[in-house]
């Protein structure tokens, strides 16, 4: 063995063998042909080429030497690879390819390298590119310079082998890791128009397991859940595989890699410093960056709010008052708090619903008048938008900012009276609840201070859901009436009630029918049939945004009604929206606003609240008083206390 050959070697192996050229780790010839090397007299003799899978150098002057594995391929037969063969990525693979496709294919085994290389290095710009939210996904989001892949390029480059190796691996986990992410928040701003807290929202992925079941069957959730499991683990493998790729890549062209790290890095701080813009886009991006800040930001928020919740919640302007000086002006009374699901001000406001949902509130406001009934409305902020209906229910009763999980759990296992434990702690009611919703064991319940719960099991309904509605909000207002509103010789009764038809997804919804028919439910079957497939509903968002609008004016209707066929003198119902629907429906509009309203036979109950300033009717206008779902029970309180 000479001694060139013998340098050779040893340079081949110092930084990790010979440079690959796939995604396994192996080298291709040097002349870049099928087999055969040049030696230093630039012959092709006796030098045989590198081993193109193993990364492992062949003896240029083809002559035995004391490595078992140094063999020349006429001392080698064709099924036995060399010993000192390295397995590639997938073990067996690399010496597979060293003897089969590779040599008997050369152009086609460089152009599987070629196309999987270019993949690898999409799929990395994808992940570092990729925002995560839909509506900022467009062209100009991929052709920009990120300041992490720069960075992380540069990096890998000045790395020792072993080093690398692991840096590779590490960053390309992690990188799927944050495409994950990235999805994930485009769900939740979908749904929430708010992105994943990496603390507090664990739990809505069960919630949301629940949606898919109850809404698309229990195979669809099924289908649903692995489709979203594979994903998971084909990104995370895929970007490992892709960020080690293309180290192998830039390593095996250190020079060329280093000059393009230099010449990308030198157009970023360009770029930065003059402000370039693709339209609105700008062309140097730091965006990974500022958004694994905002999550630690966020994540930090989140563990002291619980400390801050504890502070607001310790304050409370009733809690020594007593019993007999609580809702004096509201004594005798029966007393309505009902939810309409997702009735948002879109539903007033947008064009497109505007002038069929204003046709139905002034349809209510008039035969409510003509049954002896007026109605003050006004505008409440909730603190959740698309989803998280009872972050806003407890907000409203308990006076307290209930924006996540967290502070809902402390809530519910705290001592804070809400509305309705003020109305039970007087006395003078019995306090109900009416909760189509619930269809499982519901702890929380106890927590309202309700004397009796009736969930969808208890409503005497035999019909069909409809989606994820267990029960039409018409079955669910007459069930109130037959158990406990239309008894004789009772007392008077506080009930909390939720209506849920105009749940998401809206499809296919119910529609009035006499109240006679209602019967146990069982007409509603022939309904559902009638009705819209959600399937197909949600394919185009105009139609979301009709089925949308018909269920808020059924929910409406259905409660309206209602007052108008059962009501009396001693009857008071506040009624309001808990949240906005999805951004689907919304179409852009941020806002948080609902509709909240007072409807009451006695006019001294309206006199109380005279100086809210709320609209007459069921419709609030557009500049009526705005506040905070939270500020509702200390104003509801004060206005119906003894100094009302």
């Amino acid at each position: 063995m000479s001694l060139f050959t013998r340098s050779r070697q040893l340079s081949d192996t110092t930084e990790g063998g010979a440079e690959p050229v796939d995604d396994t780790g192996t080298a291709e010839p040097e002349g870049g042909g099928t087999g055969t090397a040049q030696t230093e007299g630039g012959g092709t003799g006796t030098a045989e080429p590198r081993d193109d899978e193993t990364g492992t150098a062949e003896p240029r002057d083809g002559t035995a030497t004391d490595d078992p594995g140094s063999a020349t391929p006429a001392q080698r037969t064709p099924s036995a690879p060399s010993p000192t063969a390295k397995p590639g990525w997938f073990g067996w693979f690399g010496s597979f390819g060293s003897f089969g496709w590779r040599r008997r294919y050369p152009r086609t085994a460089r152009g599987v390298s070629v196309g999987t290389t270019v993949l690898a290095g999409a799929l990395v710009l994808f992940a570092l590119l990729v925002p995560n939210r839909i509506e900022r996904i467009e062209f100009a989001s991929f052709v920009r310079i990120p300041a992490e892949g720069v960075l992380l390029a540069g990096l890998l480059l000045a790395l020792p082998s072993k080093p690398r190796r692991i840096t590779a691996v590490v960053t390309g986990l992690f990188l799927g890791l944050l495409t994950v992410l990235k999805f994930v928040d485009m769900g939740f701003y979908q749904i929430l128009a708010r992105p994943f807290d990496l603390v507090l929202d664990w739990i809505l992925i069960e919630n949301g397991t629940d949606f898919l079941r109850e809404t698309f069957g229990r195979t669809g959730q099924v289908l649903a859940v692995t489709g979203v499991i594979v994903l998971f683990v084909a990104l995370l493998v895929l970007t490992t595989l892709a960020v080690v790729r293309l180290t192998n890549l830039m390593v095996r062209h250190r020079p060329v890699a280093g000059r393009t790290v230099l010449i990308l890095g030198t157009a970023w701080i360009t770029c930065m410093t003059l402000g370039v813009q693709i339209g609105t886009v700008p062309v140097a991006t730091k965006g990974n960056a500022e958004f694994l800040g905002n999550r630690v930001e966020q994540v930090r928020a989140a563990l002291a709010d619980a400390r801050v919740f504890e502070k607001q919640a310790s304050v409370d302007a009733f809690a020594k008052t007593p019993p007999d000086q609580l809702l004096t002006g509201l004594r005798g009374k029966d007393v309505l708090f009902t939810f309409i699901e997702s009735y948002g001000r879109v539903a007033i406001d947008d064009p497109a619903m505007a002038q069929q949902t204003d046709a139905v509130l002034k349809e209510g406001t008039g035969r409510l008048k003509a049954a002896g009934f007026e109605s003050r409305s006004g505008w409440l902020q909730s603190p959740v938008t698309g989803a998280g209906s009872w972050l806003a229910h407890s907000t409203f009763l308990s006076g307290l900012w209930i924006k996540n999980q967290q502070r809902y759990r402390n809530l519910t296992t705290s001592d804070r009276m809400t509305l309705t434990n003020y109305f039970g702690k007087t006395g003078a009611w019995r306090t109900v609840g009416v909760v189509p919703g619930v269809r499982r064991a519901w702890p929380e319940g106890k927590y309202f201070g309700l004397d009796h719960i009736y969930d969808s099991e208890h409503l005497g309904y035999h019909g069909p859901y409809f989606s994820w509605t267990p029960v039409p909000d018409q079955f669910s207002m007459e069930a109130f009436e037959r158990l406990e509103h239309g008894k004789k010789n009772r007392e008077p009764i506080m009930a909390e009630i939720i209506l849920a038809s105009s749940h998401n997804p809206w499809s296919p919804i119910a529609h009035m029918i006499d109240w006679e028919d209602l019967g146990d439910g069982s007409v509603f079957h022939r309904i559902k049939k009638e009705g819209t497939n959600p399937t197909e509903v949600w394919k185009d968002p105009e139609k979301v945004r009709v089925e949308y609008r018909k269920a808020i004016e059924y929910s409406i209707r259905s409660l309206t009604e209602w007052v108008e066929r059962y009501g009396d003198d001693d009857t008071v119902l506040v009624f309001l929206g808990d949240h906005q629907p999805v951004p689907t429906v919304t179409a852009g509009d941020t806002g948080k606003d609902v509709p909240v309203t007072i409807v009451a036979h006695d006019k001294k109950v309206l006199d109380r609240v005279a100086d809210w300033g709320w609209t007459d009717g069921l419709k609030p206008a557009g500049n009526a008083p705005r506040w905070g779902m939270d500020k509702f029970r200390d104003r509801f309180m004060t206005a119906y206390g003894p100094q009302g």
